[in-house]
């Protein structure tokens, strides 16, 4: 979505309402304000909407903000760690060991920037409402439905982190808003949102802009966190008969993973929802800025970014990708054990100085999404140099051996694809997908298996494996493009597999994980399923072994860690006898 900051209507203070003095000398209009006269017409809603869709990256400025969720989704979700070293922002060490506090100022950021998005489509709303004939209806309802359709994405994003979170809309008057309770009883306006938008916007609506499908997409996936198994399949039978990207390609796979994160192939056909961005705006917050620490460390000339060694994929994720002679994944979680531990065992790891060469590369079978995945030693990273080990790592003892791959930028595209006018070259422009087709394909494989139509829910997970298995787009040796740079093997699922429920939600949970590594799902899925405590835990004990310094001691509270503090700067606002804290905080 567009996120057009250089183009602010209005700043919104969350749940922060000042009260102004009644007479009419003091009701002075701040410099650079606009009144309803101004507003209340297409051009101003407009306006008031491209504000809204500018909410999508965040407001403040704080990573807790970004779409992608890099710490509370991938780091939490145990498929990254925090990267980097121990002092450098030491805020998340807390985080990634499950001890955040209430007192974080990074989840209060969350709170105020989600809120900021919210209070802003309730503006476009009762603006256009305001406005009667000054808009003409057809308009008018298009530009209701798409703030209705934002308006749903940031009240999601806090429920599945909140749980319990107040709900207000347009109807709702300013002065009431800190009066409002937190509540869990919120899916509810939350659909209706999304259906709202499905049945009043077009398919192709323009690029960057939410439509019908991505609304009926999002419909979905609400149902699904809510376990309503028959509605959600319903709704993504719709999407993948039916569904169009914004700008009118019928949703596809991608012949080529990696072209998914590639800023030169963006608005593409798996694109439901997504995030967009651009550069020399004046402001780099319209690039990237969330993920601007998300490269490899001190790369230099040779690498992305020359910053900052966050975002490092963990030890366990890695393993993940390990497969049989076959090609099938090791679904028992034997690639955990010492013989199928990718990257020789770590013993490099541990090697002081010259890690690199106690290094060999691994030989064994590898799912080939690896390596567009995690940045290892010795395969080459994207066009830039093969990746160097050490000189790439800041800590290998503090936070392993790899480095992010997933949105990062090619040499080719520096300054072009990259707004490097800031502390960092790190302001890439690859468009974020919120949703996309793949994840679709496997929350519907999920729907189905809960109807009890197992070989549906196959054929849609094997639609992701056929595409990964294409081995023209596989990673290459520099030194020769038809190499492949390890062995990798990968098959699809046979009908075995999907014999029983139970195998099926095994096979489909760890396709999630492989798939969509690194983007920001993993947490929430983990929590959705139940399973949170003992998949985290058992991360943290098999991480510890490399990573004790960040990890020791460290457990996931079943009943407590599944969702995060309400901040306590907000509790303290609105008292403790409106806002209500989370179980065990």
């Amino acid at each position: 979505m567009y996120r057009l900051k250089k183009l602010p209507v209005f700043i919104a203070t969350v749940l922060m309402i000042g009260v102004s003095c009644s007479d009419e000398f003091l009701e002075v209009p701040p410099t650079g304000s606009l009144g309803a006269a101004q507003l209340e017409n297409q051009a101003g809603a407009e306006g008031l909407l491209i504000g809204a869709y500018s909410a999508l990256n965040g407001v403040f400025g704080n990573r807790f903000e970004g779409p992608n969720h890099w710490i509370t989704g991938s780091i939490c979700g145990g498929e990254a760690n925090k990267g980097t070293d121990a002092g450098d922002y030491s805020a998340i060490n807390p985080v990634q060991r499950y001890e955040i506090d209430p007192t974080s100022g990074d989840i209060n950021r969350f709170w105020e920037g989600r809120f900021e998005g919210v209070v802003r489509c309730n503006n476009v709303i009762a603006t256009v409402q305001s406005a009667g004939d000054n808009i003409v209806a057809a308009e008018a309802t298009r530009i209701i439905a798409e703030a209705r359709m934002l308006r749903g994405h940031f009240y999601f994003d806090l429920k599945k982190h909140l749980n319990s979170i107040p709900y207000f809309d347009e109807t709702i008057a300013p002065t009431d808003v800190p009066s409002i309770p937190n509540t869990p009883d919120v899916w509810g306006k939350i659909e209706e949102d999304f259906q709202f938008a499905y049945d009043n916007l077009a398919g192709e609506t323009g690029a960057g802009r939410v439509n019908k499908w991505a609304a009926r997409a999002y419909l979905g996936k609400a149902q699904l966190f809510q376990g309503k198994f028959a509605e959600a399949k319903a709704s993504f039978d719709d999407v993948i008969a039916n569904g169009v990207t914004s700008n009118g390609l019928k949703y596809a796979l991608l012949d080529d993973y990696a072209q998914i994160y590639n800023a030169e192939n963006d608005n593409h056909a798996e694109a439901v929802m997504d995030v967009e961005s651009a550069n020399n705006t004046g402001n780099v917050q319209n690039a990237n800025a969330f993920d601007d620490l998300n490269y490899p460390y001190n790369t230099g000339p040779d690498g992305p970014g020359n910053c900052c060694g966050f975002f490092q994929p963990s030890i366990e994720l890695g393993n993940s990708f390990r497969t049989t002679p076959e090609g099938l994944p090791l679904l028992d979680g034997s690639y955990n054990d010492p013989a199928n531990e990718v990257a020789n065992n770590f013993k490099w790891v541990v090697v002081d100085g010259n890690a690199e060469e106690d290094f060999v590369e691994d030989a064994d079978p590898l799912d080939p999404r690896i390596d567009h995945s995690i940045g290892r030693i010795g395969i080459p990273y994207l066009d830039w140099i093969e990746h160097p080990g050490s000189a790439w790592i800041r800590s290998f003892p503090y936070a392993g051996p790899y480095s992010p791959k997933k949105y990062i930028y090619y040499k080719s595209q520096e300054n072009t694809f990259t707004d490097g006018s800031s502390w960092t070259r790190g302001y890439a422009l690859m468009n974020y997908t919120i949703i996309r087709y793949a994840d679709v394909l496997l929350m519907a494989a999920e729907a189905e298996i809960e109807a009890g139509s197992l070989e549906q829910a196959r054929t849609y997970v094997n639609q992701v494996r056929e595409r990964a298995a294409n081995s023209e787009h596989w990673v290459k040796e520099n030194s020769d493009p038809d190499a492949n740079a390890a062995n990798y093997v990968i098959a699809e699922y046979p009908p075995s597999q999907f014999a029983t429920q139970e195998d099926a939600r095994t096979a489909v949970r760890f396709e999630r994980k492989l798939e969509l590594s690194g983007e920001g799902h993993r947490f929430f899925d983990l929590v959705r399923w139940g399973v949170a405590a003992d998949v985290l835990n058992d991360y943290l004990a098999y991480e510890s072994q490399y990573l004790v310094t960040k990890f020791g001691g460290a457990s996931f509270t079943a009943g407590k860690n599944e969702f995060y503090p309400i901040p306590q700067a907000q509790i303290d606002i609105q008292g403790s006898d409106v806002l209500t804290q989370n179980p065990g905080y």
